[in-house]
């Protein structure tokens, strides 16, 4: 059984930062792709960053020069350093990986965790 847990998510002024973490967990073979997602009220869930297992990376626009991803291989963790929120960041933000199981490859995500940011 594996598992996404994330942390991190919280209140925070416009122009501040959140450092969001991710840890899979389970029997994991390999992880290819991770990620974050967010969705925010009303709107439909969008690619924030990503992080494939050679460290190359892919940013949304709208947060390119702020928000950095990294990844652990060896702990199976992804991080998320969110600089210089802005209201609009505002979302549930969602960790996402692209792992082999025992069985098979498959996507797996995690239960959320809410950033606000207030202006």
């Amino acid at each position: 059984q594996v598992q996404l847990v994330e942390s991190g998510g919280g209140l925070v002024q416009a122009g501040g930062s959140l450092k969001l973490s991710c840890a899979a967990s389970g029997t994991i073979f390999s992880i290819n792709r991770m990620g974050w997602y967010r969705q925010a009220p009303g709107k439909q869930r969008e690619l924030v960053a990503s992080i494939t297992s050679s460290t190359s990376t892919n940013y949304a626009d709208s947060v390119k020069g702020r928000f950095t991803i990294s990844r652990d291989n060896a702990k199976n963790t992804v991080s998320l350093q969110m600089n210089n929120l802005k209201p609009e960041d505002t979302a549930v933000y969602y960790c996402n990986s692209f792992l082999r199981t025992i069985s098979s490859w498959r996507e797996y995500w995690g239960q959320g965790t809410q950033v606000t940011v207030s202006s």
